[in-house]
């Protein structure tokens, strides 16, 4: 789920891009968009025709049903390929991954920010810098083309640009008298969640504190917003001191003192979003996609009484978003590299990104000065341009997984009580040195 957000737009360069494809969509953006492609002598065996398999996962950013609206406009323009997709929750997207390397099971694949180091150094996904138009390099946001960069290589294409907002329950505010204007801090945040508490809501926080990824996420927007940094300038583990610690502390606070649902400690965002659209919860972390969601009468009972904003100030002022952004890759393992191009290329497109901007913004610096996007998403946008501007890293190390995975376990043992915040992020840091240094 990059750097900061480009503030500049370039948009007349931009909107070239997007007529070009806009015409392609219209002529058959396959035959179009064929020069960018990876050639057959690379292991396509044709002519970018055929069957491709592609791997998304089930929750945020797109949804299943935006994907496949997509992938039915490819195939439409493309008739001569058909498109498999197989969707699986994020947990699962890297190992799945992994497994099928070898046997060449995906052409395409949806790659998470924190892994083109892992996979680049694995050859498990294609090098595409040659295949980068020049203008993509000009009007894509500077944060989204850092999403699967390695070593100044290009390991695929920016599709899901993404940060966690800070949600809150109007509702919810009134009643307790809370304006909405002094969340801006998490001391506010905290304020506001004891008077929403005493005003009848049980536990004004729900947060994705699951032993898994997601913990990482909300960590890392605190870590930033108190200061702290996860890895210092030699790249060893730096979360243990500092801010980081102030981080973990205020986390467990909330848990102490009533705040926080202790079923954060088990949710996933897709949990977070089930519980605050069900009117259970006054504040939460989530990615761009609950917004859309809570206003859905199908999927909510809040709607018309929820704000976004930009993850709230801490201590040291600053306010970072967790970068969440990803990109698709095409596999190494491909026999149709050409066709997987293809749909790459298309489902990255201005036009199919500005259409469903509703569930992901665009990684186009032009799509935040169309009115069109702005139409579709006109809470969003507005909010985006600040957040994006301020987003955090997690640290891109090749062996990624393991690291996080023993931060997730020591986070955990925080929170629940079994560890006090500086014996859990020393442990932490211990077990990812180690595995830095392998």
């Amino acid at each position: 789920m990059g750097s900061a957000h480009d503030a500049d737009r370039h948009y007349s360069t931009a909107w070239t891009r997007r007529k070009f494809l806009g015409t392609a969509v219209l002529t058959g953006v396959g035959a179009t968009l064929s020069g960018c492609g990876l050639s057959a002598g690379e292991g396509d065996k044709g002519d970018g025709t055929g069957t491709i398999n592609a791997l998304f996962m089930k929750q945020a950013g797109y949804s299943e049903d935006d994907i496949r609206g997509m992938t039915a406009e490819f195939q439409k323009a493309n008739s001569d390929i058909k498109v498999k997709p197989t969707f699986i929750a994020y947990e699962a997207l890297h190992d799945k991954i992994v497994a099928a390397a070898a046997a060449g099971t995906f052409d395409v694949v949806l790659i998470d920010v924190i892994w083109p180091p892992e996979f680049g150094e694995k050859k498990m996904i294609e090098d595409v810098t040659s295949k980068y138009p020049s203008d993509w390099k000009s009007d894509m946001l500077d944060g989204a083309l850092k999403t699967a960069i390695y070593k100044e290589k290009f390991f695929g294409v920016p599709w899901i640009l993404d940060t966690k907002y800070f949600f809150a329950n109007t509702e919810h505010l009134q009643r307790a008298r809370v304006a909405p204007s002094s969340l801006g801090t998490w001391d506010g945040v905290l304020t506001a969640a004891r008077a929403v508490k005493k005003a009848g809501v049980k536990y004004p926080l729900i947060w994705s504190w699951s032993q898994a990824e997601a913990v990482i996420c909300d960590y890392a927007q605190l870590l930033g917003a108190f200061g702290g940094t996860f890895l210092d300038d030699a790249g060893k583990p730096a979360f243990n001191t500092g801010g980081g610690v102030k981080a973990l502390e205020f986390m467990r606070n909330t848990v102490t003192e009533g705040l926080t649902n202790p079923a954060s400690m088990e949710s996933l965002e897709e949990d977070v979003r089930k519980t605050f659209s069900n009117g259970d919860a006054s504040f939460a972390l989530n990615w761009t996609y609950m917004y859309g969601m809570s206003q859905d009468p199908k999927e909510s009972k809040v709607v018309g009484k929820v704000t976004i904003q930009q993850t709230p100030a801490g201590p040291s002022g600053a306010r970072p978003g967790c970068n969440g952004s990803m990109a698709l890759s095409v596999t190494t393992g491909s026999k149709k590299k050409d066709a997987a191009w293809k749909y790459v290329s298309f489902l990255t497109s201005p036009e199919m990104q500005n259409k469903y901007a509703k569930s992901s913004l665009p990684v186009w610096k032009a799509s935040y000065d169309d009115p069109e996007v702005a139409k579709v998403a006109p809470q969003t946008v507005p909010v985006a341009k600040q957040a994006l501007n301020e987003l955090i890293l997690r640290p891109q190390v090749s062996s990624y997984n393991a690291v996080s995975a023993a931060l997730q376990a020591e986070i955990q043992n925080a929170l629940l009580g079994k560890k006090s915040a500086q014996k859990a992020l020393d442990d932490a840091a211990a077990a990812a040195s180690a595995e830095l240094s392998n």
